[in-house]
């Protein structure tokens, strides 16, 4: 069984939605963001303290994108996942790694600076320099999907969900109102898929069975 460690709306969303598009059975063990503050009986498992991890046997695993990318590899094959040798493999790769290291790396700074830094600590202008940060490399995304639906291969990929959830935290720290149309179409098409849906209901029902609320 494939145990993932979730957080509500973190990171960890991105190996959970892969898993429900994959249709995987898997446990999903909800923590308190940041866990490293607010479980600390987590560092025992996890000395990083972050979140997602991924166990599967004896694989562990604690990148994102990474956990995306391995379980569409190992548990295909899949539409999920582009081959070597499709046109489109490199362009896979990159999205896939761009939604987390271009994308999501802004976009922490804005939420450190704005809700989780004690009030004295706050700084609207760091905030501000990286949400700038932030839409000038989505122009990327917008760019990609005024042309297609997706992102590449003609078909929704692991690339999808790993820029979706750069969307989807955008929605959460009000970044989004500031999307462009088609990045707004695309995010608007990406929250209308069932393994979409699924995830925010698996994660909804293991907070309530768990009793863990969310932080943002």
């Amino acid at each position: 069984m494939i145990t993932l460690y979730h957080c509500a709306a973190a990171r960890s969303f991105r190996p959970l939605w892969t898993l429900e598009e994959l249709g995987l059975p898997y446990e999903l063990k909800m923590l308190p963001f940041p866990p490293r503050v607010f479980a600390k009986e987590y560092l025992g498992i996890n000395p990083l303290g972050t979140i997602p991890l991924l166990l599967d046997g004896e694989t562990r695993m604690t990148e994102s994108a990474g956990i995306a990318q391995y379980l569409v590899s190992r548990y295909g094959p899949t539409p999920l996942a582009v081959g070597v040798d499709e046109p489109d493999y490199g362009a896979f790769i990159n999205w896939l790694h761009f939604g987390e290291a271009t994308l999501t790396f802004p976009q922490t700074l804005v939420l450190r600076y704005t809700q989780l830094e004690p009030e004295e600590r706050r700084s609207p202008q760091v905030a501000t320099d990286y949400a700038k940060w932030f839409f000038g490399r989505l122009r990327a995304v917008e760019a990609a999907t005024a042309k297609s639906e997706t992102l590449c291969a003609d078909r929704f990929t692991a690339a999808d969900i790993s820029v979706g959830y750069a969307l989807l935290l955008a929605q959460r720290i009000g970044l989004s109102r500031d999307f462009g149309p088609a990045v707004a179409a695309y995010w608007q098409r990406l929250q209308a898929r069932d393994g979409f849906r699924r995830a925010v209901e698996a994660e909804n029902l293991a907070s309530d069975q768990q009793n863990v609320a969310r932080r943002f």
